[in-house]
C-alpha cells in the first residue's frame, strides 16, 4: 500500500546579514543553510496494516506525512501511495486517502457537523447511497447524535476529533493518516477513538499510519512501529522485538500456594515480597523467563506467575539517548527467548 525508498526533504533556511557598522540588517542578502529534515528514510506497509511511526519534535514525522498525502515535494528518493505518486498525482492520491491532524481541523467552523458533512460528499462526490450508510455507520460507533447538527466551533475538543475522524473516512479512503488523533482528549474520549480504529482497520481493511506521543496508543493499536530521529529511520519492527532487544531486565511476579521461608532464586533478585507473593528482576541475557519458571516450578507450589515487560516510553527514550547501542543490538543475532 505504501512503498518508501531513500525519501529525503531538505529545507533551506535563510538568514540576513547585518549591514556595515550592524546598523541594519541587508535585506538582500541570500546567505542560507540547508536544514534535512528527513534523511534517506526507507519502509513499506502492506495493505490493513496500523503502523506507529514514532519520533521526538523536530525528528522528522510531520515532513514525511507531508511527503506521503503529497503537500510536500521529497528533495529525493521516491514514495507510492496505492500506485499513486504522491506530490505527482495529487487529486487522484486525495480520492484514495483520508488525513486527520490532531491540532488541525478539515471541517467548516460556522457550520453544523452535519452541513460539513454534505460539503464533503459534494467534494468527493461520494455517491448518496454510500455517503448515508458511512453517515449511519458512523454515528452509531462514534456517538456522533448528540452534536451531529451543532456547529463545529461549538464542540469540544474530544467532540470535533470524533468528527474530523469520520470525515476523513467518509468517501471510504484506502488509507488513512492520523497525526495525534487524541491530543488532550480524556480517557473515555480516547478509548472510542481507538475502539473506531480497530474496528474501521478490522472490517475495512483500512491501512493506518498513526503518528503520536501518546504511548497508549501505539500498545493499544500497533503491532508495528517505525521509529526516526535527527531526521534518519533507527528502528523498524514489531513493538515486542523492540522490547526484547532494548530491554536488559524485566520483571517475574509469582503468587506462590503460601509463604515459603525462603524463595530466592539463581540469576534472579527479590525485588518485592508480601506473604506469598514474590517479585523478582532478572535479565533475559542471563536466563529465559521459561528456564527461570522452571526452576521456580522445581522447588515450589504456585498459584499463578505473570512478566512484566519493560515500559514502552522508557524503551523509546533509550532508542533517542542511545542510537549506538539500538544498531548494536540489531546486528547481534535474536536468543531463543526473543
Amino acid at each position: 500500500m505504501i512503498e518508501v525508498n531513500d525519501l529525503s526533504k531538505d529545507f533551506k533556511v535563510y538568514h540576513h546579514r547585518k549591514g556595515f557598522f550592524g546598523s541594519f540588517v541587508n535585506l538582500f542578502s541570500r546567505k542560507h543553510r540547508i536544514v534535512q529534515a528527513v534523511d534517506k528514510v526507507s519502509f513499506t506497509v502492506a495493505r490493513g496494516e496500523i503502523v506507529g511511526y514514532l519520533g521526538p519534535n523536530g525528528a522528522g514525522k510531520s515532513t514525511t506525512i507531508k511527503m506521503l498525502t503529497g503537500i510536500l515535494v521529497p528533495s529525493s528518493g521516491s514514495v507510492t501511495v496505492n500506485g499513486y505518486i504522491p506530490h505527482r498525482q495529487r487529486k487522484e492520491n486525495a480520492k484514495h486517502i483520508g488525513v486527520v491532524f490532531g491540532q488541525r481541523s478539515h471541517l467548516w467552523f460556522d457550520l453544523p457537523v452535519q452541513e460539513s458533512f454534505e460539503l464533503l460528499q459534494r467534494i468527493y462526490r461520494i455517491p448518496e447511497a454510500e455517503y448515508r450508510q458511512n453517515v449511519e455507520v458512523f454515528e452509531e460507533l462514534l456517538n456522533l447524535g448528540d452534536f451531529f447538527r451543532t456547529p463545529v466551533r461549538q464542540l469540544s475538543l474530544g467532540q470535533r476529533m470524533r468528527a474530523d475522524i469520520a470525515a476523513a473516512l467518509l468517501h471510504n479512503p484506502d488509507v488513512l493518516f492520523l497525526d495525534e488523533p487524541t491530543i488532550g482528549l480524556d480517557v473515555v474520549a480516547k478509548a472510542r477513538i481507538r475502539q473506531f480504529i480497530q474496528r474501521i482497520n478490522t472490517e475495512r481493511q483500512v491501512t493506518v499510519v498513526l503518528t503520536t506521543h501518546d504511548l497508549d496508543d501505539v500498545e493499544k493499536l500497533c503491532k508495528r512501529v517505525i521509529l526516526i530521529d535527527n531526521a534518519r529511520l533507527r528502528f523498524d519492527g514489531e513493538l515486542t522485538a523492540l522490547r526484547r532487544l532494548l530491554s536488559t531486565e524485566r520483571l517475574l511476579s509469582v503468587d506462590y500456594a503460601e509463604a515459603y521461608p525462603d524463595v530466592s532464586i539463581p540469576n534472579a533478585d527479590i525485588v518485592y515480597q508480601e506473604g506469598a507473593r514474590v517479585q523478582y528482576r532478572f535479565s533475559p541475557e542471563e536466563i529465559s523467563a521459561a528456564d527461570l519458571i522452571g526452576t521456580i516450578l522445581k522447588k515450589f507450589r504456585i498459584v499463578d506467575v505473570s512478566i512484566q515487560e519493560p515500559d514502552i516510553e522508557d524503551l523509546i527514550k533509550t532508542v533517542y539517548e542511545d542510537n549506538l547501542t539500538l544498531e548494536r543490538k540489531l546486528a547481534e543475532p535474536l536468543s531463543p527467548d526473543i
